[in-house]
């Protein structure tokens, strides 16, 4: 394959097209607030709005990498934009937690299209010697548009209702499409045999059950048939979907891939720092709207320091990244990340500014130094015919990280705050009692006559059972980032792969 000129339109255009999606996965979090009160979602709906697109997004990406490599990324890219923008309108009229479950899944059949095809263009576009700068310029606004998509959408909060947040979507979306279609060039790779239609369908049902089964356990338990079905369907899918990667002559994602130490740290730091960046921002947000009490925008503003320090990282290590392999880079900047979350999780009921400005700029520096290594060895690991697979691989991690790190942050956060609520629930009508344990929520509605004397310590109980749910969950966050960054260390290679 002849390497294509780059446009100098083309990072501006790419660029805008993944903050579509990306942002996609975030913004709807500063809106959680306004839709368990208005629609009267509980936790777990709370959690499957923002979870059901991410699901769908991390189970088609093999599927829709290999279509854009077979057929053109171009065209893939621009089709993933139309269904995005057109899901994203419909969600502008939704009025209840299922239709906007759906509307979400929609959504992340589009995103599933758009987002290997950037990395795909980018990798396929540069020559090798530029290439990691423009994936560090990708990383920075992957990791950096999740927090721009938080304060467009606060911004339209302010003004209008919640629904809002899909015009932002729409509105990237069509510029995105406009910019593709008059900027990016087509590029395929010819390759015999059809595609592994059975491996997307094992992938993506083994993603959806794992993440059900993390969901409901709060909810309907741990111990109960339906979460016991879901996590045995999901083992069994994955397990099923690597026999027949194995077995099949053109599979979507081949295991033995894996047995190259530099694409295999890659893939496990990627699908780490977005398991603890979007349980971060999930928990989080709620948390500072919630129990501090801001405003969608306050709260955004609140997470202004992560791109300011994220981005100019992230650009570094683009530049650096050819020189300092992800064995150092990669592993220290886990260990900053992990830090980072440590410290946030030390916030109480109390907000302290301090600690929390400085915990997100340790937090944003070692996201920006672990992404670009760990990106740019996956990339690096297979020639320009696979870029399609190798992105898909790269944006499987993240997105079955996040969808990952959104139900179990979430899910340790909804029994953290449900635990603490229950002793003063029990003493509350049983139809009070279920209210206050599903859902934060109630705090921000008018108090009953009858419960306006312990008011007060029902609020002051949620805001500290709140608090404590997103420590617990922080620290799983960080737990996992310390030991994954002692396993790239070990893993990847101490010469950085050419």
């Amino acid at each position: 394959m002849s390497q294509m000129k780059p446009n100098a339109l083309l990072l501006p255009v790419i660029s805008l097209s993944l903050m579509a999606v990306v942002s996609a996965v975030s913004g709807l979090n500063v809106a959680l607030p306004s839709i368990a009160v208005d629609t009267g979602a509980s936790q777990t709906e709370l959690t499957w709005i923002v979870d059901a697109y991410t699901v769908v997004f991390a189970g088609l990406l093999f599927l829709a990498g290999a279509i854009g490599d077979k057929y053109g990324r171009k065209l893939l890219l621009i089709l993933g934009l139309l269904v995005f923008g057109g899901a994203s309108s419909a969600g502008m009229v939704v009025s209840d937690p299922q239709t906007l479950i759906l509307v979400r899944m929609v959504m992340g059949i589009g995103a599933a299209a758009v987002m290997p095809s950037t990395l795909s263009v980018i990798t396929t576009s540069f020559e090798t010697c530029e290439r990691a700068k423009a994936v560090g310029i990708w990383v920075g606004v992957a990791g950096g548009g999740a927090i721009i998509g938080l304060f467009g959408s606060a911004l339209l909060l302010e003004y209008y209702s919640w629904n809002s947040f899909f015009a932002l979507n729409v509105g990237l979306a069509a510029m995105g499409c406009i910019g593709t279609i008059l900027v990016v060039k087509e590029s395929t790779e010819h390759q015999s045999g059809g595609l592994d239609w059975i491996g997307g369908v094992l992938v993506s049902a083994g993603v959806a059950a794992l993440v059900f089964g993390i969901i409901n356990g709060p909810e309907e338990g741990w111990y109960t048939t339906n979460t016991y079905l879901a996590f045995g369907m999901g083992v069994t899918s994955l397990v099923a979907f690597v026999v027949w990667e194995l077995l099949h002559k053109n599979p979507l994602l081949d295991p033995r891939l894996f047995g190259n130490r530099a694409f295999s740290a890659g893939a496990l730091s990627i699908l780490v720092q977005f398991f603890g960046q979007f349980g971060f921002i999930f928990v989080s947000i709620q948390y500072l709207q919630f129990v501090v009490g801001y405003s969608a925008w306050e709260a955004a503003l609140h997470l202004l320091p992560l791109p300011l320090f994220l981005l100019p990282t992230a650009r570094l290590a683009g530049q650096y990244a050819k020189n300092i392999p992800q064995k150092y880079m990669g592993s220290a900047g886990l260990i900053f990340f992990g830090a980072g979350m440590w410290m946030i999780s030390l916030q109480t009921a109390s907000f302290d500014l301090t600690l929390w400005i400085v915990a997100l700029g340790i937090y944003g520096i070692g996201m920006g130094l672990a992404a670009t290594p760990a990106t740019t060895a996956i990339m690096s690991s297979l020639p320009d015919a696979k870029q399609g697979v190798a992105s898909a691989v790269n944006d499987t991690a993240r997105e079955f990280g996040s969808a990952m790190g959104i139900a179990i942050l979430g899910a340790t956060l909804t029994d953290t705050y449900a635990t603490g609520m229950a002793d003063v629930a029990s003493k509350l009508p049983a139809q009070m009692a279920e209210k206050i344990t599903r859902t934060i929520a109630f705090t921000k509605m008018d108090p009953p006559a009858m419960l306006a004397p312990m008011w007060d310590t029902l609020v002051s109980t949620a805001n500290d059972s709140f608090a404590l749910g997103m420590t617990n969950a922080l620290h799983i966050g960080a737990y996992v980032a310390f030991g994954t960054a002692v396993l790239v260390f070990v893993l990847a290679p101490a010469k950085q792969q050419a």
